[in-house]
């Protein structure tokens, strides 16, 4: 019996972590600082345009701060080439923004 109610509470605190997981879906806003000013990018919005978020978090999605890997670890392109590169290049296709000022803010 003691079996069957610990394999219950272990089965319960399973799907209780796989739906927090899957409910929190991280920041509904990022700030980013950089040098030409702030970018605000709206995380919740681009969730409902991206359909997988290997899209944008290659390393999974709890994989740490973009910069804990990017312009520390010599083998990893820089975070503003990155950035750019992904953000302007989704941008073109989807008519977003790709001007400096559009995004960054002083």
């Amino acid at each position: 019996m003691k079996k069957i109610v610990i394999l219950l509470v272990v089965a319960g605190l399973v799907a209780t972590t796989a739906m927090f997981a899957i409910a929190n879906n991280g920041p509904a806003e990022v700030k980013l600082e950089a040098s030409m000013g702030t970018v605000t990018f709206q995380h919740a919005a681009h969730q409902g345009r991206v359909a997988d978020c290997a899209t944008c978090h290659h390393n999974g999605v709890d994989a740490g701060k973009c910069s804990s890997c990017h312009g520390v670890n010599a083998d990893a392109p820089k975070a503003k080439k990155v950035f750019h590169k992904l953000c302007k290049s989704c941008h073109k296709k989807q008519d977003g923004p790709t001007k400096c000022k559009q995004c960054h803010v002083k």
